[in-house]
């Protein structure tokens, strides 16, 4: 297993070690990845994504989608055939599964539908108004820059 030293990105950043440490994690578990189900990541719009899942003989009961802990788990179970079934030759794979996603922060799911085969789920992401950017205003040479809460205090003593 490889492993990669982000020391050097600790100091050019401030806050960013959560997202090594994704890193780290992403490549460590890349290694023992099955391809079944085969899977798409599509982007539909500027905050929206897609993920499709080919999931050919199961139904929409055999299926479960969930979000914990910023993941996307989608798991399925095929209940057992019934007796006398004989199969020359089997291709459709219908072995449980479990698919996990890692979901960025403020990343939400808004639904799921299982079409022809196909299992879409769409997320968008919804970034808060406090974490969207915003213009700081540069005080003039010589004038007084006054924190926000300082000038609110001036503001009631003055009247």
């Amino acid at each position: 297993m490889r492993h990669y030293d982000f020391g050097p990105l600790y100091r050019a950043t401030v806050g960013f070690d959560r997202v090594a440490d994704m890193m780290d994690r992403l490549l460590a578990s890349e290694m023992g990845q099955p391809g079944y189900p085969p899977y798409n990541i599509e982007k539909t719009g500027e905050h929206g994504y897609r993920i499709s899942i080919a999931v050919a003989g199961f139904g929409a009961d055999d299926l479960s989608v969930e979000v914990k802990e910023n993941a996307l788990v989608i798991a399925g179970r095929k209940a057992p055939e019934p007796d006398g079934r004989s199969f020359l030759h089997r291709g459709i794979a219908t072995r449980a599964f479990e698919r996990r996603f890692a979901l960025a922060d403020h990343v939400r799911v808004t639904g799921a539908s299982h079409v022809d085969g196909m299992l879409h789920v769409d997320l968008v992401r919804e970034v808060p108004e406090a974490l969207k950017p915003r213009r700081i205003e540069i005080a003039a040479a010589g004038a007084r820059a006054i924190p926000a809460q300082a000038s609110a205090e001036e503001a009631q003593t003055a009247g």
